[in-house]
């Protein structure tokens, strides 16, 4: 159960490389800015806890946005080793199924803080906003679960 959970973790850290390439893809082929959603998590939680992102001005800026970062690669790796330990539970749906679960479990673990800390609001997004959102996850989710078919052995 531990190697296929560890296992999950490093698809999830696969999953996470390809949502950031679709995301940067997606930046350069139509010119839209980094979201500023990663960042406003850290804040918002800096605020609700009381513990201080050091620095001000710009520098604490940039260590908010570096965190920000961080805690969606921390998701993604998490995503993963929870689909590994869903597997080693015996969960046991075809790659397309457990793509799709796995990418909008991913989803939910971005946007459900950012509703729940009043940052973004997604029942106000366009449809444009929510395939934004949705396809790099969806690319998580079919990485995650190929890279970790492909490592046990059940991808051949």
């Amino acid at each position: 159960m531990l190697l296929r959970t560890l296992t999950g973790a490093a698809a999830g850290a696969a999953g996470t490389t390809a949502l950031n390439a679709v995301t940067y893809a997606d930046m350069a082929l139509r010119g839209r800015g980094a979201s500023s959603a990663p960042a406003d998590v850290v804040d918002a939680l800096s605020d609700r806890t009381d513990v201080a992102v050091p620095g001000t001005g710009e520098t604490r800026a940039n260590r908010a946005a570096g965190m920000g970062a961080l805690l969606g690669m921390a998701t993604g790796v998490a995503v993963g080793a929870c689909y590994g330990l869903a597997r080693a539970s015996g969960w046991r749906p075809a790659v397309p199924v457990a793509a799709v679960a796995t990418g909008v479990a991913a989803m939910a673990g971005s946007d459900v803080p950012m509703a729940a800390l009043a940052i973004s609001d997604p029942r106000g997004w366009t449809p444009s906003d929510w395939l934004t959102d949705l396809v790099p996850h969806l690319v998580y989710g079919l990485v995650t679960a190929a890279v970790f078919e492909l490592a046990t052995g059940r991808g051949r």
